[in-house]
C-alpha cells in the first residue's frame, strides 16, 4: 500500500482521558470537564489529533460511568452540556478531536427505560431489556438461572426481579441490564444517541463492548463453567450470531452519514473476526481494540487477570506478530499498552525502578508506535507514570476489584488476602486510575480537594510540570514519537516482517522487525530493534539499503551491534 492509500482514519494518534482522574477544576476531588478544557494545550504541545474520553454521561457510578442512566446529559460531577461544548470548541481551536466512549450493550437499571422496563411484564419497554423466565425452581422456591453463565462483576448474568417474576440478564453488574438488541426499537434510540453527539461536533466513538449486542438465542450452558471455571462467560456472549448485521445497519444509518472515527473494543476475538468487523470492505468499524497481548501474563491457575508474574517477550512477539500479519493490507487495529482497564504499561511490559524508567517508557513507545495501526496514548503513559501499591481492599474503589476480593479471597479462600494485594497491585485497574500526575506539589495538582483515589506516592518525582522542564523526559519523547508518526508514511503502511521465526520467535530479550515500503515507498525500509532487558546485549541484523538513518533513540548516540539495557531505536534503509 503506497501513500495515496492511506485512509483519513489511520493517520491520527489518539489520547485516552479517564475524566475522573485527570483534572479538577473546582476543589472537589473528582476530575471534569473545565480540567480537561484547561488542559487543552498541554495535549496540544504532545502532539495528539483525538481525545478518547472515557464516559462522562449521567450515570449512578457503579462502575465508574459505564453505567449510563441518561445518555443525552452529562455527570454532575463532570459538569453541563454547556461545558462539553467549551471543551469541543477548544479542542478544536488547537486541531485536537473528540471521540466519545459509545456503551450500548447495557445501560444502568436507573435508566428511565429499565425502570419502565421492570415496572411490569406488560409495559413497551419491557422488550428493551432481555428477560427470561426461571429454568425451575428449587424445593424453597428460589428461582434457577435461565443458564449457568458467571457475570463480570458478579455471580451470574442473571438476576431475578420479585416484582415481575422473571430474571433480567446482566454481563457485568447487576445495575447493568443488557439492551435487547433484537428489538428494532433500540438499535433506533442508539442511533438517536449517536446523532446527539455526531451533531454536537462529537468526530468518533469508541464503543464499549461492541461485540457483545447479539446474543445466542438458546443462552447454552458454558461448559468452561461447568468444568469448574470462574472465568466470566464474556466468551460465550461475544461475537453472536446478528453483530455484523447490527454494525452494517449503525453504519448505514449513522456512521455513513458523518466524519468519524470508529473503533470497536472487542474481547474474545481472533484475527479472523477482525477482518469481519473492520475488514476495509465490510462496512461496520474502522478499527478493533482487543486484548489478546493484554492475555499474555494471566494466571495459569485459573484465575485470569489476578497474577503478579512477569510476561515472556516470546509470547508477545508471537502475539503482535500475528495480528500484524494477519490483518496487513485487509483490516485495522489499535496499538495500546495500557488503557483504563489496564495497569500501568511500565509496570507490566517496562521496569519501573528509578534507573530505567524512563528509558524503558521511551523503548516502549518506539516498540508499539512504528507497527502498523493506531496508536493509543493513555493519560500519563507519556510521563511514564507506574503502578502503585494498593496496601487494603479499602484504598480500592474498582467494583472488579472488590467482586474478585469477594470471590476469591472470602468465599473460597483460594487466594490469601496478602496475595490477593499483591495481584491487584499487579494487574488491578486503578492502577489506571489514580490521578493524573500534574506537579510535585500537594494532590499533584488537583486543586484544593482530596482526590477521590489513592495518589501514586511518586507523584513528586513523577510529574508533567517536570516532564514538561526536562527536555530529555518521557513526554518530549513521545512528543518527537508522535512527530515521527506525522511525518513518516512507512510507519503506517509498512508491510511487517519479524526478525526472528514468525511461527518460534525464539529470542526472548530484543524486539526486532522491519516495516517494508511498497507502492510509492517501495524501497524504503524500517529498522525496529528494542531491547526488553536490564542487561547489555549484542544483536547483528542485515542490512536493508546502501543507505542508513537513525530516526529516533532513547539513548544520545549510536552503539551499533551493542544494545544497552532498554535501548529502543528505529532505522530507515533506502535503496538510493
Amino acid at each position: 500500500m503506497g501513500t495515496s492509500a492511506i485512509q483519513p482514519f489511520q493517520e491520527p494518534v489518539i489520547y485516552q482521558i479517564y475524566p475522573r482522574s485527570f483534572q479538577d477544576s473546582n476543589g472537589d476531588g473528582v476530575g471534569d470537564l473545565p480540567g480537561i478544557t484547561s488542559r487543552i494545550p498541554y495535549l496540544a504541545q504532545l502532539g495528539v489529533d483525538f481525545i478518547w474520553l472515557s464516559p462522562i454521561y449521567r450515570s449512578p457510578n457503579d462502575d465508574n460511568g459505564y453505567d449510563i442512566s441518561d445518555y443525552r446529559n452529562i455527570m454532575d460531577e463532570f459538569g453541563t452540556l454547556d461545558d462539553f461544548d467549551e471543551l469541543v470548541a477548544t479542542a478544536s481551536q488547537h486541531g485536537i478531536k473528540i471521540i466519545m466512549d459509545l456503551v450500548v450493550n447495557h445501560s444502568s437499571d436507573e435508566h428511565e427505560w429499565f425502570r419502565q422496563s421492570r415496572s411490569s411484564r406488560e409495559n413497551p419497554y419491557r422488550v428493551y431489556y432481555i428477560w427470561k423466565d426461571a429454568k425451575c425452581f428449587e424445593q424453597d422456591g428460589t428461582p434457577i438461572p435461565p443458564n449457568n453463565w458467571i457475570s463480570a462483576f458478579s455471580p451470574s448474568v442473571w438476576e431475578w426481579d420479585e416484582r415481575t417474576e422473571q430474571f433480567y440478564l446482566h454481563l457485568f453488574s447487576t445495575k447493568q441490564p443488557d439492551l435487547n438488541w433484537e428489538n428494532p426499537q433500540v438499535r433506533q434510540e442508539v442511533y438517536e444517541i449517536m446523532r446527539f453527539w455526531l451533531d454536537r461536533g462529537v468526530s468518533g466513538f469508541r464503543m464499549d463492548v461492541i461485540n457483545l449486542i447479539s446474543k445466542d438465542p438458546a443462552y447454552p450452558d458454558d461448559p468452561a463453567v461447568a468444568a469448574g471455571s470462574h472465568e466470566s462467560a464474556l466468551g460465550m456472549a461475544a461475537n453472536g450470531p446478528r453483530v455484523h448485521e447490527f454494525l452494517q445497519e449503525m453504519n448505514r444509518e449513522v456512521l455513513s452519514h458523518y466524519n468519524v472515527v470508529t473503533v470497536g473494543e472487542t474481547p474474545f476475538v481472533s484475527t479472523d473476526d477482525a477482518l469481519k468487523y473492520t475488514g476495509f470492505d465490510r462496512n461496520e468499524l474502522q478499527m478493533v481494540f482487543q486484548f489478546e497481548h493484554m492475555d499474555i501474563d494471566s494466571n495459569p491457575q485459573g484465575f485470569g487477570k489476578w497474577n503478579d508474574q512477569k510476561f515472556q517477550l516470546v509470547d508477545l512477539k508471537k502475539t503482535l506478530t500475528r495480528w500484524q500479519n494477519e490483518l496487513s493490507g485487509k483490516a485495522w487495529n489499535s496499538l495500546y499498552w495500557n488503557n483504563h482497564d489496564q495497569p500501568r504499561a511500565v509496570s507490566r511490559f517496562g521496569n519501573d525502578s528509578p534507573q530505567w524508567r524512563e528509558l524503558s517508557a521511551k523503548m516502549l513507545g518506539i516498540n508499539l508506535h512504528c507497527m502498523q495501526g493506531t496508536p493509543y496514548i493513555y493519560q500519563g503513559e507519556e510521563l511514564g507514570m507506574t503502578n502503585v501499591y494498593f496496601e487494603d481492599i479499602s484504598e480500592s474503589d474498582d467494583i472488579e476489584i472488590h467482586n474478585a476480593w469477594r470471590e476469591y479471597v472470602e468465599e473460597s479462600h483460594l487466594i490469601s488476602p496478602e496475595q490477593m494485594l499483591s495481584f491487584i497491585s499487579a494487574s488491578g485497574r486503578d492502577n489506571a486510575r489514580t490521578p493524573m500526575q500534574w506537579t510535585g506539589e500537594k494532590n499533584a495538582g488537583l486543586k484544593t480537594g482530596t482526590p477521590w483515589l489513592k495518589l501514586n506516592p511518586r507523584y513528586t518525582e513523577i510529574n508533567a510540570e517536570e516532564a514538561i522542564a526536562n527536555e530529555d523526559s518521557v513526554f518530549h519523547f513521545y512528543r518527537r514519537l508522535i512527530k515521527l508518526r506525522h511525518t513518516t508514511p512507512l510507519m503506517i503502511s509498512g508491510t511487517y516482517e519479524l526478525l526472528d521465526d514468525v511461527d518460534t520467535p525464539q529470542d526472548n530479550e530484543v524486539y526486532a522487525y522491519l516495516r517494508h515500503g511498497t507502492g510509492e515507498l517501495a524501497g524504503q525500509t524500517l529498522l525496529v530493534i528494542c531491547n526488553f532487558t536490564d542487561r547489555e546485549l549484542t544483536r547483528e541484523y542485515p542490512s536493508m539499503g546502501s543507505n542508513r538513518q537513525l530516526l529516533i533513540s532513547n539513548y544520545p548516540d549510536d552503539a551499533d551491534t551493542t544494545l544497552r539495557p532498554y535501548e529502543g531505536k528505529v532505522y530507515l534503509f533506502t535503496d538510493n
